[in-house]
């Protein structure tokens, strides 16, 4: 990001804080790519990522007279939307599980797009939503989103050794849901120095 992005998106938080919706509808829709990518990939479910991605914008939009510019207002919008999608998993684990009789599903096309396909392919989607919530949310966080580990730590609020251990221990914990134990594999998920 430039410095003029960085001017131009502190000129619109700090307008969005005041009120102005035009800045506000600006910045959200600079902030919703991203957002909802953390969010799909943390709860590993479209439906319940979207679910988290509408409750993280309307929680931005709530919160941004409080917004204090400590942080970009992007890695507080990582941190609204990781609380997001963990809310989201907390409560998908209270609903009842439906019986398939109790189903009534509209027919649709089961086509994966070819998008769909590679990361089917890759498995990477179930082997996120197998593991652990604060495992997954580190990972999509530095190997999705690419956001440096100080970053992370301000986002997930937790000590920055805290989040290499578990970057490293998702990391290899997914690596191993992807092959099936075969250690060649961990080329597939991100590996760098802090």
């Amino acid at each position: 990001m430039t410095d003029f992005d960085r001017v131009e998106e502190r000129r619109l938080t700090t307008a969005a804080a005041a009120g102005d919706r035009a800045a506000t509808e600006v910045l959200l829709g600079l902030l919703y790519e991203q957002v909802r990518a953390v969010c799909c990939r943390i709860c590993a479910n479209d439906a319940d990522g979207e679910d988290a991605t509408q409750n993280a914008l309307i929680s931005i939009v709530r919160a941004l007279p409080r917004f204090d510019n400590r942080s970009s207002v992007r890695t507080w919008a990582y941190r609204v939307a990781t609380n997001s999608a963990l809310d989201e998993l907390r409560r998908r684990a209270r609903r009842p599980i439906p019986t398939a009789d109790q189903l009534d599903w509209p027919a649709h096309d089961d086509t994966p797009s070819p998008d769909q396909r590679v990361v089917d392919r890759l498995g990477l989607n179930d082997a996120l939503a197998r593991l652990s919530p604060d495992f997954r949310a580190a990972v999509v966080l530095r190997d999705v989103v690419g956001m440096d580990y100080a970053e992370i730590a301000d986002s997930l609020g937790l000590p920055i050794g805290t989040v290499r251990s578990r970057i490293a221990r998702g990391r290899r914990h997914l690596a191993e849901l992807l092959d099936g134990g075969n250690r060649s594999g961990t080329a597939i998920v991100g590996t760098d120095e802090p």
